[in-house]
């Protein structure tokens, strides 16, 4: 069994958050390191890899600290106004359907919805105008899980935020299987891979957690399930940690 029961009374929460397809994220350097539990140590200890990065500021606001960060995202191939019109709509649309759920979310690092809003129109703006430098290519590269566009055991840190495991009913067992194997192969020798959050868009624990544990065993991984400091999505207690 995994390391992460469910509570009880938390798989009779309301329907859940409804999403159509896959959100475009939109979240900054600050965030991140709450919900790795990231310190500068970790990241000045080689390249960082952000997976279905979306139009978070992170690879932006990590060159402000002088990190070498990439990002690999699908939207990446469309043109910088396109996809930060697309980001803004996500905006307006995701702090809706918070409102009508608004009791159920975990509101200490954020404070409230205007706030969260506004977080996430300011990591917005800061990716935006990253993008549109003239050398973005070499930090924003077009392409998706779970085949990923970067040579093999290049990054000492690989993040994926709010993509795994979140869209467990989009994407079934063997995707994530992949994909977390790519993940890893693109992981030096010794380095990590966070994964976060471990509940579904229905609040409930990925179903095939302990399947995916056992296949990161078998690929020679260590894995440990470790508690995040952003625990904003109901039961989104922990995260993934796995030692390559």
């Amino acid at each position: 069994m995994s390391q992460v029961e469910p509570r009880e009374g938390e798989m009779s929460m309301r329907d859940g958050y409804e999403q159509s397809g896959v959100a475009m994220t939109c979240r900054g350097f600050a965030e991140y390191g709450k919900m790795f539990g990231l310190t500068m140590d970790h990241l000045l200890d080689g390249e960082v890899l952000d997976v279905a990065a979306g139009a978070s500021s992170f690879i932006a606001e990590s060159g402000e600290h002088g990190l070498q960060a990439i990002a690999i995202d699908p939207r990446y191939g469309q043109k910088p106004d396109l996809l930060t019109v697309e980001a803004a709509e996500e905006i307006a649309s995701s702090t809706a359907k918070l409102a009508g759920l608004a009791d159920r979310y975990d509101w200490s690092y954020y404070g409230d919805l205007e706030r969260h809003r506004a977080g996430r129109a300011a990591s917005l703006a800061k990716f935006a105008a990253d993008y549109r430098k003239p050398d973005s290519r070499e930090r924003y590269l077009a392409g998706a899980l779970p085949e990923l566009p970067v040579k093999s055991g290049r990054f000492a840190t690989v993040i994926c935020s709010h993509f795994l495991f979140l869209y467990g009913e989009q994407f079934d067992a063997a995707f994530h299987e992949a994909a977390v194997r790519e993940l890893m192969r693109v992981c030096r020798p010794g380095g990590r891979v966070l994964i976060y959050p471990l509940v579904t868009l229905q609040f409930q624990l990925y179903p095939e957690l302990d399947q995916l544990l056992a296949a990161v065993k078998q690929a020679g991984g260590r894995y440990s399930l470790e508690e995040t400091g952003l625990p904003f999505i109901p039961g989104s207690t922990h995260l993934l940690r796995i030692i390559t």
